[in-house]
């Protein structure tokens, strides 16, 4: 398979493009760009509805992927959001009922275009995933299929906010300083005309970060069950084709949506980072990813037999052993087939834990080397060897006489006697070679006031000893004869998670504790095959080189003296480019993650972020800063929050936010 895409150019159809502006019942107009095939025949239609701005952030992708599928007779549309890009009205919250109702209004609007046949269907990855399912939940009529990639069913459990009932330090705070200074752009001139500076404006006033109401929410209430479509798969009658890689905390709604739907489904999981599988980021190896979706749309909304629903109703990448590194161009391995999940073909195998007990009490470091918790391909992004992280927690080891082949969730069971009201568990399952390398194959975390649900916060009996029993994130690895299968547990995992003031260690009595695996019993299928990846042409961006030396993408920095851990992480989602249109676009962000190893009250994360916008032929010059930061003590988060903006030299909006947020299950 070829891991860079091919330029297609040859097409069934001519295709032009336009931008149109989509109304909505209350009067607000939605900016879309359309790209259809030249004909007189009305076409299906695909939607992929985002806040990430059509005219600039998205537009790189955009164009690799849209006019692909209007040259094979689709007309595909791109929509942002209210309150996003080029779009009227004013933000919302992620997902929020505002912004699913406009989607469905999107829908029947665009199924009611005289160019259009009148079946729909939504693709999208990330947000565009979660909306596409999330508004086939809410059944328009017109939406017959989509392609959720990278998306999740169980917005508390299973995105960025919380793990396992603990809060993500990692990637709620990122994530919500993101969002805040994605939301603070102006809408662009060259679209809007001389109102762009109004709406700006106006936006500006509505604008809210999103962590205030994320850490009011701390266990799995009404405001995580909105938009969760785990509450009732029945509601989803369209065909879905739900994509994940193994190195996407997204990857386990696949298995669940495969297991939990009622129509139509099919699943595909590859070894592939947050991004979509076609475009050649690491790990590989690619897959001609938008041939595979077209199967999926030719059959679902032109009635084509294209043999995609006879496909196994779960295709898995199930990786050979492979040491550890934090980038990987292409991982060995191969695909297997599943009849259904759970499968037939997948058996548990369980390994009791020996030994006598064990106080476990990490470091409050513990966990700087487990990467990023959304990889997006970039060099310093998976966890490096995990000898370190294993020095730091109570380790059992298991040896592998035979190959062991791993499909699905592990799951623990731990024997804990914890002297505090909360604690924090941690497994990672690694894979050790002869050599003592360990490679990190997955992990899972239980915030022990979670234990008999989410959806509440229980103490736990000080000095009392309870089984504790949780499922580790889903993976295809194959353990090979003479390694050994680590299992590592700790009780801190920074900056993946926020530490508990009153929380201590626990005592692990391996006796009544295990790991059970997940074992895929069968050779790997070598019919399941892919077409090589293919796009359509690039837009043109120019990414100019900069003269300052680029700084590292993670860096950790320890002071010896004050036991203080510092890690810094350059996330990249684009840094500097120049689009053809003219338009110079500029960001720049740093995360901070700072931690005494011995005061779980140290916690301290910090995003800075910087963007720029720039048009010389209309002068226009805009620059947006904002800073946001999370503290604790032992009672409350502490969130801190600036917006900045600039209309050339003039600051046309400063506000701060100062909160303090009551800590309960967090």
């Amino acid at each position: 398979m070829s891991h860079t895409p091919k330029i297609q150019t040859d097409f069934p159809y001519e295709t032009a493009h336009e931008d149109i502006r989509v109304p909505l019942s209350d009067g607000t107009k939605l900016y879309a760009r359309v790209w259809r095939p030249v004909t007189d025949e009305p076409v299906p239609v695909l939607l992929e509805y985002l806040p990430y701005r059509l005219s600039d952030w998205t537009a790189p992708r955009d164009w690799q992927r849209h006019p692909w599928y209007a040259g094979h007779g689709y007309a595909s549309v791109r929509v942002d959001v209210r309150g996003h890009g080029n779009s009227e009205g004013l933000p919302t919250d992620e997902y929020s009922a505002q912004e699913l109702a406009d989607g469905v209004e999107v829908v029947n609007w665009l199924a009611a275009q005289p160019w259009s046949s009148g079946k729909v269907g939504m693709f999208g990855i990330s947000w565009g995933g979660f909306n596409s399912l999330q508004i086939a939940a809410l059944a328009p009529e017109p939406l017959k299929a989509i392609v959720t990639v990278c998306s999740a069913d169980d917005r508390y459990d299973n995105d960025v906010h919380y793990m396992g009932g603990s809060v993500l330090a990692v990637d709620m705070h990122a994530w919500a300083a993101t969002m805040l200074a994605f939301v603070s752009r102006p809408p662009d001139p060259l679209f809007v005309g001389d109102a762009w500076r109004e709406m700006w404006l106006t936006r500006l006033e509505a604008v809210e970060p999103f962590i205030h109401t994320w850490l009011e929410h701390q266990t799995r209430d009404d405001y995580w069950r909105h938009g969760s479509v785990c509450e009732d798969y029945s509601a989803i009658g369209a065909a879905v084709l739900a994509v994940g890689g193994w190195h996407d905390p997204y990857r386990d709604t696949v298995l669940r949506l495969v297991e939990h739907l009622p129509g139509d489904v099919r699943g595909l999981i590859g070894p592939w980072s947050h991004q979509y599988p076609d475009r050649g980021l690491p790990p590989g190896p690619a897959i001609g990813f938008l041939q595979e979706t077209l199967r999926w749309w030719d059959h679902h909304l032109k009635g084509v037999d294209t043999g995609v629903m006879a496909e196994p109703k779960l295709r898995s990448w199930i990786s050979d052993s492979h040491p550890p590194a934090t980038v990987y161009e292409e991982l060995p391995g191969g695909w297997t087939g599943e009849p259904a999940w759970p499968s037939p073909n997948v058996t548990p195998l369980s390994y009791a834990l020996q030994g006598t007990p064990v106080v476990v009490e990490s470091p409050q470091h513990t966990g700087l080397d487990a990467g990023r918790f959304f990889p997006f391909g970039n060099d310093a992004d998976l966890p490096p060897d995990q000898r370190d992280e294993d020095a730091k927690s109570a380790c059992f080891e298991f040896e592998v006489p035979a190959r062991v082949r791993v499909l699905g969730r592990p799951k623990v069971t731990l024997r804990l006697r914890v002297d505090a009201p909360h604690g924090q568990a941690i497994a990672r399952v690694c894979d050790v070679a002869p050599d003592g390398s360990s490679t990190l194959v997955t992990r899972g975390v239980l915030n022990l006031s979670a234990r008999h649900g989410r959806d509440r916060a229980d103490a736990w009996p000080v000095g009392a000893t309870e089984d504790v029993t949780f499922e580790l994130n889903g993976i295809g690895h194959t353990f090979p004869p003479g390694h050994r299968i680590r299992l590592a547990v700790s009780s801190a995992y920074w900056p993946w998670i926020w530490p508990r003031a009153d929380s201590a260690g626990f005592t692990l009595d391996p006796v009544g504790s295990s790991l059970e695996l997940p074992v895929r019993e069968g050779d790997l299928d070598p019919t399941i095959t892919f077409e090589a990846p293919e796009q359509s042409e690039p837009l043109g961006v120019v990414y100019p080189a900069t003269l300052d030396e680029q700084r590292p993408e993670r860096l950790v920095v320890r002071d010896v003296a004050k036991g203080e851990w510092r890690l810094e992480v350059d996330p990249r989602y684009g840094g500097t480019r120049v689009y053809p249109d003219g338009l110079e676009f500029t960001e720049d962000a740093l995360e901070t993650y700072t931690i005494n190893e011995s005061d779980p009250l140290s916690a301290r994360t910090r995003s800075d972020w910087t963007i720029r916008l720039h048009r010389p032929e209309l002068a226009w010059d805009v620059r947006i800063e904002t800073h946001s930061e999370i503290t604790c003590d032992a009672a409350d988060f502490i969130t801190a929050n600036e917006v900045v903006c600039k209309d050339g030299d003039e600051v046309v909006f400063h506000r701060t936010w100062e909160r303090r947020i009551r800590r309960t299950a967090g």
